[in-house]
């Protein structure tokens, strides 16, 4: 008697593509930029690399498809944690700002991905589109949160507002040690009720 034979199960590619996606995330927060290559990519996801090929046209529209990703799965997040904050504009607006000091925002990796994100769109146009488009988004949506709660000139606000949470989201992720995620949420509370 013969044993049975496994049925093979292809995955969808739609999971393929996320499979790459997080390789690459997964790759560019351990090893930067410059240990992130095909190789190492699909190593990682357990992939040949003409299947990269096959659904990206090579490294960098696959890196662009990373950051995108990582945008919108930051986005998300942040409209998570609104929904979650009730009715009330001012706890609404807090829970979009502080989201950032908190898991899975906090996650050690993703500092990493990010920053190597940050570098190229600095020098690649497609990045610095994709930069600019999240970057908007972001400050659209916290302007849409201060107008609720009654602010005056919400737009350079969430520009403001915005500085302040990256700066202190990379400060704590560089050393978590310095301040902490509490007190990073105490100063935001802070600042937005000086502000709004």
């Amino acid at each position: 008697m013969r044993p049975a034979r496994q049925a093979f199960t292809r995955e969808s590619a739609d999971a393929r593509r996320a499979d790459l996606i997080e390789a690459t995330a997964a790759c560019l927060a351990e090893q930067g930029l410059a240990g992130t290559n095909v190789r190492a990519i699909c190593a990682r996801a357990g992939v040949s690399p003409g299947l990269l090929r096959h659904y990206f046209a090579g490294i960098d529209d696959l890196v662009a498809a990373t950051y995108a990703a990582t945008s919108d799965r930051m986005d998300a997040i942040f409209a998570e944690a609104v929904a979650g904050a009730g009715t009330d504009p001012r706890a609404r607006l807090l829970a979009y700002l502080t989201a950032s000091f908190r898991p899975p925002v906090t996650d050690p990796q993703l500092l990493g991905a990010w920053t190597a994100f940050w570098a190229l769109a600095r020098s690649d146009a497609r990045m610095a589109d994709i930069h600019a488009e999240s970057y908007a988004g972001y400050r659209a949506r916290l302007g849409e949160l201060l107008t609720a709660c009654g602010a005056g000139d919400a737009g350079r606000l969430a520009i403001m507002l915005t500085a302040m949470v990256d700066g202190l989201w990379l400060e704590l992720s560089l050393d978590s040690t310095s301040f902490g995620a509490e007190a990073a949420v105490a100063m935001v509370e802070r600042a937005v009720a000086a502000l709004v």
